[in-house]
């Protein structure tokens, strides 16, 4: 009997340990600032900002997919497939450009298809908040645990942005606790990842634009399975360059000269059919600005053409068209466009927005946030105090056990 009830003290104490060791990861990777945020301001201006300026008929646009895991050294890995080996998986496709963002991991082979990026995922928290870094020279390894204030995630924005050349937040909507006042307050990343679920709504990137962040929008597979047709040549960008190389990429990616898409899984498994269709996609024949008119054409007919303003409000709707236009009224920060076409394409660009282009050669940029010096020494001061509470009542535990 002794003998079991020391075994099932072990056990108490092996259990005990292991909650604690987590809930102390938790809260010593919890200190933070806590910041103060400005108001948010809409978009203001007589000008408008055309994304799409630079595009003409002599600039190809580049199919691009920018998080793309693989395979690497270690026992850590997210996919079952070598660089090499994705990068031939997107080029049945027709992509011209495929990144790789493995977490925490910088990984390149060099080749034309990667346009020299040094990209990596950052995040391995309980939240699921990750970012994709561009351009960082190494891997910031510190990530919080449980980053659930808005105050905890703008700090790690503010960290990895000062290594990075573009920032963008991955799955908003598959990021837990991801909420719309974090939308209207987060700044410090360059894109957001769209359609990151099974909605073509977008909603959360208005938020972001309401409160005058000017975030543009990608769409990637996040590609972990490129042998499950459902999970490759799904999503993906249309980008406008002049060059395959890592400066034009990230003009157009700093810009907004490029399109995301939405493509549905032809063939359901038939990857002949899903070949075939994917090298007939339709696509955006010409967009811009004339004066206060935002327009685009399509190459094929959609059932749809959307264009939606701040709070996520439809401004204007085209059915049964390949075109459609629409003059951005005095009172309305930024418009942006949603095509929807019969076979489940859908097609998103980046939005128009409001600015004065005698002050600034880009909308927004008027997010501000500082440090709230008393409610920061408060709340490290809490997390302290429950660090020295979780290893006096452990230590008072195991006294007990023994």
């Amino acid at each position: 009997m002794k003998k079991i009830v020391k075994i099932l003290k072990w056990i108490l104490c092996g259990i005990a340990s292991i909650f604690v060791v987590a809930i102390l990861a938790i809260l010593i990777t919890s200190f933070s600032p806590i910041y103060d945020f400005s108001e948010p301001q809409p978009f203001s201006g007589t000008d408008i900002y055309n994304p799409y300026k630079s595009v003409d008929g002599n600039t190809p646009w580049l199919r691009a997919n920018f998080h793309t895991h693989t395979k690497v050294e270690g026992i850590l890995n997210e996919c079952d497939y070598w660089p090499a080996e994705v990068i031939a998986e997107f080029k049945k496709y027709g992509y011209d450009i495929v990144t790789f963002s493995n977490h925490n991991e910088i990984t390149t082979i060099c080749r034309e298809e990667e346009c020299g990026v040094r990209a990596y995922e950052h995040g391995y928290n309980i939240l699921k908040s990750h970012n994709l870094i561009f351009g960082a020279e190494d891997e910031l390894s510190y990530d919080m645990m449980l980053p659930i204030f808005t105050s905890q995630r703008q700090f790690m924005l503010d960290l990895l942005s000062r290594d990075a050349d573009i920032v963008q937040m991955n799955h908003p909507l598959r990021t837990i606790a991801t909420s719309d006042r974090d939308m209207r307050l987060l700044s410090g990343y360059h894109l957001v990842e769209l359609d990151s679920g099974r909605s073509t709504e977008n909603s959360y990137w208005d938020e972001a634009l309401t409160a005058g962040h000017y975030v543009l929008g990608t769409a990637n597979d996040d590609m972990h399975y490129p042998d499950r047709s459902g999970r490759i040549a799904v999503r993906c960008n249309f980008l406008s360059m002049s060059a395959m190389d890592y400066e034009s990429l990230t003009t157009a990616l700093r810009t907004g000269s490029f399109y995301a898409m939405r493509v549905p899984d032809y063939g359901k498994g038939d990857w002949s059919e899903k070949i075939a269709r994917n090298a007939n996609l339709p696509r955006v024949s010409d967009i811009g600005l004339r004066d206060t008119e935002i327009y685009i054409t399509l190459s094929e007919v959609a059932d749809s053409i959307k264009f939606t303003g701040t709070k996520h409000r439809t401004l204007h709707l085209a059915t049964e068209s390949s075109e459609a236009a629409m003059t951005l009224p005095d009172n309305e920060p930024y418009a942006r466009i949603t095509a929807y076409f019969p076979s489940g394409e859908v097609i998103y660009t980046n939005p128009f927005a409001r600015y004065d282009a005698s002050k600034a050669a880009m909308p927004g940029g008027n997010a501000e946030h500082s440090v709230n010096i008393m409610l920061t020494l408060l709340f490290n001061l809490t997390i302290t105090l429950l660090i020295v509470g979780v290893v006096i009542a452990y230590r008072k535990l195991i006294k007990l056990l023994r």
